[in-house]
Formats: C-alpha cells, structure tokens, sequence
C-alpha cells in the first residue's frame, strides 16, 4: 500500500510542475516530427533483475519501429504507422516466450497554432490492435484464463493533445499529453467484456533535459530524461467502486544516457497496476526494473 501512495504524491507533484510557468526561448523550436517520435513507444530490453511481484524474466523487450506518412517535412498534418511487439521470455525451464503483444498502429497528428512558437499544441488520434497470437479457449475447464495459449484480442482508438514547453533556466524541455482510449465493446472479444477496461483515461508528463549550451542551431540530446504516467480506468469493471486505486495504473521512468553511447542509454522504472502484457491483464503487478532504452529524438 506505501507504494501506492507514493506513486501518486510523485505524479501529483510532476503534474504540478507541467502546469507551472516556465520561462521560453523564443529559439526553441519543435516541429512534428519531434512531438511524434515524444509520443511512440521507446524500445527497450530489460535486464532480469526485477524487483516486486511479476514472474522471474529473462527479460522484456519492446520493439517499436515507426513509418512516417506525410506529404512534406513542414507538414502540419502527419500520420505513423507503428509495428509494435511485445516479448518475454521466462526464467523458467527451456527460456519460454509466450503469448507476445501485437499492437499496430496508425496514429494521425495535427499541429495547431503559430509552427515557429516556443510553446505547442498537437492533437493525435491513434487506431490500433491489441493481439497475442492465439486461437485457444479463453477459460481454462476449471474456470481460471488460459495464459498459455488462450486467445486475447481487441481493438481502440486514442484521441488527445501534448502539449510542450521550454525551460531556458533549466535548459529542459516539457511536455504534457492528455488522452482517452476507446474499446467498443463490438472491437472486443466477448470473454473479455466486464472485466478488461474498456474505457481509460491516460495522463504522461515528460521531460528532457538538454546539456547547457546557447548553439540552437546545434543538435543535441538529452542526458536525462523523465516520464511520470498514470491511467485511470473509467468503465464498469469486475465490480469496483468508483475510487478503488485498483482503477490507477502508474509508472515512473528515470533515463540516463551517457555520453560514450550512441542511441542507447540506461532506465529505471518504478510500475504499480494490471499487467500490460494481453491476456495477463488480470494479474496486478507492483515492481521496479532496469534496463537499456533507445532514445534517437534530439532537439
């Protein structure tokens, strides 16, 4: 329960701090393709040292390659495409990886407002799958979900805003993103209704913070960067009451990259809430982990 409560004084404070004033360089400029690339999933592996309640692993990995879709480079309207998989492997007799994430996408955006503004807002409207690969019964014959070969399917949209900021002082930039995420209950598999949210409320605030320097004109990146997120699950859902804080997802992610690497560096991340993983939605999970993140987006 200590962690709970945790998580959610951090996320309240970070919230706090996005909505502050915050001093702009009329120099720092963000074009779409930036906030695109802030908003796709980072690739990641992590290491098998877990920390809390989650099966032992070998190790996760998340692979999100990324198409762009757009008639020019200053374009205001932009569309991805995004293959993204996700994969475990086991710490278990013979290494198993089972039932991995495929979540394609295509997500449209739209920049509002002055292009060469320090201060941005961009609309985004995502549709995308949610599948593990199987075709087998939900339900086990004893009643319990079939986590080896049961089948797990659904699709939703996403429809929010980021918004984004520069702090000359601090030599970071802010972004705060909005969002909620749709799952018709036709685009869901009927096994699945009453008990995996189909109505979620997503709340992500970031920031980067960029080695000090006056040269705008010089691309740089970030040596730290910090992602704070919380979902909210709105719907009806395996009975609970309406401030149950089984509803909250929450995670907090701290990435450092050091200067004698490329494009990838190194994260920890603090998690609380239902298992991401397809048809594991059901396990809650509270955990800490380490691993290695590419970060490619420079300012």
């Amino acid at each position: 329960m200590k962690i709970n409560y945790f998580l959610l004084f951090i996320l309240g404070f970070i919230s706090n701090l996005a909505l502050a004033q915050t001093s702009v360089d009329s120099t720092s400029i963000l074009n779409l393709d930036k906030m695109a690339q802030i908003n796709q999933n980072d690739s990641y592996v992590t290491f098998p040292i877990d920390i809390g309640n989650i099966e032992p692993l070998m190790f996760e990995a998340n692979v999100s390659p990324s198409f762009k879709i757009r008639e020019r480079k200053d374009s205001r309207l932009m569309a991805v495409l995004t293959g993204q998989i996700i994969i475990r492997m086991y710490n278990e007799p013979s290494y198993p990886i089972r039932t991995p994430s495929y979540i394609p996408q295509i997500t449209f955006y739209f920049l509002t407002g002055n292009k060469r503004a320090s201060k941005k807002l961009t609309l985004f409207g995502r549709l995308a799958h949610h599948s593990n690969g199987q075709d087998g019964n939900f339900y086990k014959e004893n009643g319990s979900i079939n986590l080896t070969s049961g089948n797990f399917a659904t699709n939703f949209i996403e429809i929010g805003y980021i918004k984004s900021s520069y702090s000359k002082h601090l030599s970071a930039f802010k972004f705060f993103k909005s969002s909620v995420e749709i799952h018709p209950k036709s685009w869901m598999m009927e096994e699945m209704q009453g008990i995996y949210s189909g109505l979620r409320w997503h709340n992500t605030f970031m920031a980067y913070k960029l080695p000090m320097s006056d040269n705008f004109n010089k691309s740089r990146k970030a040596n730290f960067s910090l992602k704070a997120e919380s979902t909210i699950m709105l719907d009806n859902i395996n009975n609970l009451k309406t401030f149950d804080l089984n509803r909250l997802n929450a995670s907090l992610t701290f990435y450092y990259h050091p200067k004698f690497l490329e494009d990838i560096g190194l994260f920890v991340q603090l998690y609380h809430g239902m298992d991401y993983y397809n048809i594991y939605f059901n396990h809650h999970v509270d955990t800490i982990r380490f691993g290695l993140m590419t970060e490619i987006l420079r300012f």
